[in-house]
């Protein structure tokens, strides 16, 4: 596949010391509040899943060539706004939006460049979000016997784009993978100046670094280079077992060549059994070469919809729901690529806030909370009680296996960790939030006891000492992001209260 390989920009100096202008100003406080005012001509914008982080921008832009792109960055720098950048919107600690910024809105960049079938590499725009890739794959290697396929995408929504999960460095459910960043071969951004920088492993090494896992704080991602794997075989294994089999089941599981598997646990707080017990699954490879996999849903939407409405109202009956009908899947044949697709509906929060009566509206608002694996058992007896005691209901509950990344400048996978998913049911109001802020601390006061961490950009909530004892190095990713971009074009909000925070 076809390269090409730009310099860096001569005026990406090293300013560690520089203050972003909101700070140096002295406004920082106006940026969350009487800024909408003063721009009566801005656009209200949300996130895509919890519709709690309302932000006001002062433009929008879509473009859709490179060229349209790179004049947008030079253009904001002419008009003195900083660049916020989206894809998908579902990211939920607002490090997609900045107030009061241009946000870029990628999903026009949509484009499959080209694939090299050689290598087993596809270099995309990076707004192309996931089914559309697999898509086109699929159209491209029509009668193959041996297509070439993804390895991993990020759990929960498919509508995600591959620039968004870059920028988080996001995982699956993945055995013995690291984070997205051990399948990318390169990317192509555009900087502060509007120059398209080519970046892998031994071209600007350094930024390539940075930026997977970088949050869109140094530039726009443009394209990506992302490796690909033959299409397996799979066949699904189905088992309700207790947490402290969990990990022993999942190890053992990739040892014998498994690549996806996770752990779904009991969510019912009334129960003894609550993140006690729960629904192992994972897929071994098939070696029946005649038998073909089904392309089914893995549940359907109105399926999906009635479990949710049950874990909101009983979540006994919904959580035995949910394991008979993963039970009804064991020994179901599947493709690597499309076991990965996830049943989602983004309009779940109309349906549960018209179907159940609420004080005020809620939302499902999820965190990641990591530990080591052997003690997994620990950090969840004490999660549950932190969950009971707060009273707030966790809908849906996930446990991930998840490689060391050793890689990136700013990482969250820092060993061989557990990685435990919370979705909480949080009421969409000032005293909901507050509550569920606590809930969330406690979690990671939890984690950071037992030797674990938390995940950065799910929420803005976790106090200065959390967030130094989990990213240490947070203060030199804040002089790195001033090296790269002097001028600090590329912000959100959620970069602009964690540099407040840790000043």
């Amino acid at each position: 596949m076809e390269r090409r390989e730009f310099l860096k920009s001569s005026s990406a100096v090293a300013i560690a010391s520089q203050l972003p202008w909101f700070v140096a100003s002295g406004c920082a406080g106006r940026m969350r509040g009487d800024r909408v005012v003063e721009h009566a001509n801005g656009i209200l914008v949300n996130d895509a899943h919890a519709a709690m982080n309302e932000t006001w921008v002062r433009e929008i832009q879509k473009p859709e060539t490179v060229e349209a792109l790179q004049n947008n960055v030079r253009d904001a720098v002419l008009k003195n706004m900083n660049v916020s950048i989206s894809g998908g919107r579902h990211a939920l600690g607002t490090q997609q939006f900045a107030t009061d910024s241009m946000l870029i809105d990628t999903t026009s960049l949509n484009k499959v460049i080209g694939l090299d079938p050689n290598n087993g590499l596809v270099k995309v725009e990076a707004g192309i979000r996931w089914p559309e890739l697999m898509e086109v794959l699929r159209t491209w290697q029509q009668g193959e016997t041996n297509p070439w396929v993804i390895r991993q995408k990020q759990g929960g929504s498919d509508e995600i784009c591959l620039g968004g999960t870059l920028s988080a460095n996001a995982h699956g459910r993945g055995l013995g993978m690291k984070p997205i960043v051990d399948d990318i071969e390169f990317f192509e951004l555009v900087n502060a100046a509007g120059e398209l920088v080519f970046c892998s492993r031994t071209q600007n090494p350094e930024l390539f670094n940075l930026a997977i896992g970088g949050y869109g704080l140094f530039g726009v991602i443009y394209s990506v280079g992302l490796r690909l794997m033959r299409r397996e075989k799979l066949r699904r294994v189905v088992q309700v077992v207790d947490i402290a089999e969990v990990v022993p089941l999942l190890e053992k599981a990739t040892a014998e060549g498994c690549r996806y598997g996770d752990f779904q646990y009991d969510i019912d707080e009334q129960s003894p059994s609550f993140m006690k017990k729960g629904i192992c699954t994972w897929y071994a490879q098939e070696s029946d070469t005649d038998a073909v996999p089904v392309e089914r849903e893995q549940l359907s939407t109105d399926t999906w919809l009635n479990l949710l409405y049950l874990a909101c109202t009983d979540r006994r009956k919904g959580f035995d729901a949910y394991t008979e009908f993963f039970q009804s899947t064991h020994g179901q044949l599947y493709w690597s690529d499309t076991s990965q697709l996830s049943t989602y509906n983004k309009g779940y929060r109309d349906f549960i806030n018209a179907k159940i009566e609420f004080d005020s509206p809620v939302s499902l608002m999820l965190s990641e909370l990591y530990v080591p694996r052997e003690r997994l058992p620990q950090f969840m007896a004490k999660a549950a009680d932190i969950l009971r005691a707060s009273g707030i209901p966790n809908i849906y509950g996930t446990i991930r296996m998840i490689e060391k990344d050793d890689e990136t400048f700013l990482p969250w996978a820092k060993e061989n960790y557990a990685c435990v998913i919370f979705n909480l049911l949080v009421t969409n109001s000032g005293l909901g939030k507050l509550a569920a802020a606590d809930t969330f601390r406690a979690l990671i006061d939890a984690s950071i006891d037992l030797g674990g961490s938390y995940y950065l950009t799910y929420h803005k909530w976790a106090r200065k000492d959390q967030v130094l004892a989990c990213y240490p190095q947070m203060l030199a990713f804040f002089e790195q992001k001033a090296k790269y971009d002097p001028n600090l074009v590329f912000q959100s909000d959620w970069y602009r209260h964690q540099y407040e925070l840790l000043s």
